[in-house]
């Protein structure tokens, strides 16, 4: 269900097996970025006004659906607007708890940690369930919660594109018509099979999409969704692909501004693996105001969480250079690739998706094979860096040539840092969001910036 997917662990993995810490092996530093949970659609979302056509059809044209579609003639558009669902607030509860088995011991009592999600009621509410799952209710003495303001225009490096003109223009839009293409393609023989089931009403094929789309809406909202049986596991397979197109031409590789949107955060995560705050002169949307003060941008904690969105999520992946996010060249629209693709929406932000990453400190080096002892018998201490998507490893080498093949896809934390020294640079914040150039069809663009020369 892409996007829309209630929250899951990744069932397939990204190409790694998961390895326990060594003894003497510690996590020192955790640095998170979490979706929102489950919520109802957003007010531009098609099903709104899909809602608001069978709505009109059975008032006007008496409409009258039959076999599958039966249902129709008693269903009524229910869906709230943009705020979580109950589902949606467990799943950030659920979440703060089992963050704190896993990183508990990192936090010291003594201590009152900062943590960041934007002004959005949403982004806001999900802070706070995740705060009650992993302190208590009584969280606000553990933590304090800093709200990013969430506006078009805003400098949040938690949505980066309120400050990127062109993440929501003509240009980046590829992924959209790639997309729409792919859906004609997928969707033709359900569109025809339910218009035969509907009469008083001319129903097309984004009234399929529509409905294809409702069925994870309904079911986070209520449970259960009758739009779900419409659609064959291969249709289903295909509305998978058709938000993978969104994400990769809009928000990933396959778009200009898709290491823009994500840099903010980098340069973030940069800074405090670096011990440091960000100073003018402003090269990505960070907000230097917040970012430059130590009480806004605290360089002490061995835990930061923040909360953040969907596409901004996947930006940030295409920011570090996780190219193994690309979706298989060259692109297709008119079939799905054979093969494994790490491009999985669903597998990557679902609801609720987290990306942790996590510093380790090793007395000694680990083995990058795994085979025998794990740690290296002597040797100096060493660090490294740890991405956990959704509960399941990235294997950092498979983007980033200097962390090498390791099978625990760990990366030495000063290969990762050499590594991402150009990633403001490459990412043309500057360009890329404000500059002046045409957009290109789908597929043109694979490495997440504007063409280049």
């Amino acid at each position: 269900m892409g996007h829309l997917s209630p929250y899951f662990s990744n069932p397939d993995g990204f190409g790694v097996d998961e390895y326990p810490l060594p003894a003497g092996v510690n996590v020192s530093q955790v640095h998170m970025i979490h979706r929102h949970g489950s919520r109802y659609p957003t007010l531009y979302s098609t099903v709104v006004g899909f809602g608001s056509r069978i709505t009109n059809a059975s008032k006007t044209n008496g409409l009258n659906a039959s076999e599958d579609v039966s249902f129709l003639n008693d269903w009524s558009y229910d869906l709230g607007t943009e705020t979580l669902v109950p589902r949606g607030r467990q799943e950030l509860y659920d979440s703060g708890v089992s963050h704190y088995y896993r990183y508990g011991q990192l936090y010291d009592p003594s201590t009152r940690i900062q943590v960041r999600s934007t002004t959005q009621d949403r982004m806001t509410e999900s802070a706070q369930n995740f705060l009650s799952g992993f302190f208590g209710l009584d969280w606000s003495r553990n933590a304090s919660l800093l709200l990013m303001i969430e506006s078009q225009g805003s400098n949040n490096s938690l949505a980066g594109y309120d400050n990127c003109n062109n993440s929501n223009a003509a240009v980046s839009r590829a992924g959209s018509k790639a997309s729409a293409t792919w859906r004609s393609t997928y969707l033709a023989d359900a569109t025809e099979r339910l218009r035969r089931q509907i009469h008083g009403y001319d129903w097309t094929a984004e009234d399929t999409y529509a409905a294809q789309t409702l069925c994870p809406y309904e079911t986070v909202a209520f449970g259960y969704s009758p739009f779900c049986s419409l659609f064959t596991t291969e249709e289903w397979q295909g509305f998978e692909y058709s938000i993978d197109l969104l994400f990769d031409g809009n928000n990933g590789f396959a778009s200009p501004t898709g290491r823009a949107v994500g840099i903010a955060y980098v340069q973030e995560v940069l800074a405090r693996l670096h011990n440091h705050t960000l100073s003018p002169p402003a090269t990505t949307q960070a907000n230097l105001s917040l970012d430059g003060s130590v009480n806004t941008f605290p360089l002490n904690q061995s835990l930061y969480f923040d909360f953040s969105h969907d596409t901004n999520i996947m930006s940030v992946l295409t920011a570090f250079g996780l190219s193994q996010f690309r979706l298989p060249q060259p692109p297709s629209t008119d079939k799905i690739p054979h093969g494994a693709r790490n491009l999985t929406v669903s597998h990557l932000t679902p609801f609720a998706a987290r990306l942790a990453i996590e510093v380790l400190e090793a007395p000694h080096p680990v083995h990058a094979d795994r085979i025998g002892p794990p740690l290296q018998a002597s040797g100096p201490p060493t660090r490294y860096i740890h991405f956990v998507l959704n509960e399941r490893t990235i294997p950092l080498g498979a983007s980033i040539a200097g962390c090498g093949a390791r099978v625990d896809g760990w990366c030495e934390f000063d290969a990762f840092l050499a590594a991402q020294a150009n990633a403001v640079h490459t990412a043309d914040y500057s360009f890329a969001c404000n500059g002046d150039y045409a957009p290109v069809e789908y597929g043109v663009i694979t490495d997440g910036r504007p063409l280049q020369g």
